[in-house]
């Protein structure tokens, strides 16, 4: 990489071979929002080979890419990485690979930014490993929602986990605190889910007759007298699957605010949950080089596992 008067000129090297121009551009430029990544393309002050781009052009090794200099406002710049939410990170990091690596995620913390987010974990793991040219993720997890994430950190390797997820050769377990009695007979839940705008601009996600087809295997972990830890798989990936299944099922999540019921919410309060009771306990994939199977666990945050003693006792 060298640079005049601000603008930079980087050479595209294997890593980034098939990468489009967008997600470059968001890991090179550390604290920029997609927003802004976008305007400066369609504007052509980013070329390549001196030539004007499309946001969805994707790189080839060689290719000569112009950044120029960004001057950003205030109300602009995506937020640095506070100290605390750095450490949080670096010591959230479960297992790495050579080019793959799975974070426990937080619960409250956003994977990507945007919409009132001012960081998402993606921007934020951006800035702490500043010595990846490349990170991206695989798959995503609720806002809500802790536990296994996984993040690639070359282009062969997120094709490779992509595909493997098209395939349904990567298993995700979670765990969910819900309220009543699960059966331990009904293993499955089948429901078409469908978008819909919910109001001041909040999409929601509900069973309807013109959804896509989505299933959900569950299974009993542990009952207590009002609520029921269950496992939960699934099966197809919709956007809130095991929250909307669980809740058409009659056994909606515990602390969820979107879904849950008053009962739900009482029980909730009485319990200490002041969050969604939903966990990526482990996370099975093949990894991209080799092909053999890499298993990932999460353990329960302390949280969510001083819930389960005051459920043990709760009658």
């Amino acid at each position: 990489m060298t640079e005049g008067r601000d603008v930079q000129w980087v050479e595209v090297g294997e890593g980034q071979v098939g990468q489009r121009i967008d997600n470059f551009l968001m890991t090179r430029l550390k604290g920029v929002p997609r927003a802004l990544v976008y305007r400066i393309v369609r504007k052509g002050e980013v070329r390549v080979n001196k030539k004007r781009v499309k946001v969805d052009y994707r790189l080839v090794i060689g290719d000569l890419v112009r950044i120029p200099p960004l001057r950003l406002t205030p109300r602009e710049a995506v937020r640095e990485v506070s100290d605390s939410l750095r450490n949080l990170l670096a010591g959230s990091v479960l297992v790495e690979g050579r080019d793959w690596l799975v974070i426990n995620k937080p619960a409250g913390l956003a994977v990507h930014g945007g919409s009132g987010v001012k960081i998402g974990l993606i921007e934020a793991l951006r800035q702490v490993r500043e010595d990846l040219d490349f990170l991206e993720l695989v798959h995503r997890l609720d806002r809500d929602t802790s536990g296994c994430l996984l993040l690639a950190k070359s282009r062969p390797a997120l094709l490779a986990l992509n595909e493997s997820l098209k395939q349904h050769k990567m298993d995700k377990q979670y765990l969910a605190l819900v309220a009543g009695r699960w059966p331990v007979k009904r293993e499955f839940v089948s429901a078409r889910l469908e978008r819909f705008d919910a109001g001041n601009g909040e999409r929601r996600v509900r069973v309807g007759a013109e959804g896509k087809v989505s299933r959900t295997r569950f299974g009993v972990r542990e009952a207590f007298p009002r609520a029921t830890l269950i496992e939960a798989e699934p099966v197809t990936g919709r956007t809130h699957q095991i929250r909307v299944h669980a809740a058409h099922a009659g056994f909606p999540l515990l602390g969820d605010d979107k879904y849950g019921t008053r009962e739900g919410e009482v029980l909730s309060r009485k319990l200490g949950l002041s969050r969604l009771f939903l966990h990526a306990a482990s996370l099975t994939f093949p990894e991209p080089t080799s092909g053999r199977p890499v298993q990932i666990k999460a353990p329960l945050p302390n949280d969510l596992e001083a819930v389960l003693q005051r459920a043990r006792k709760f009658s």
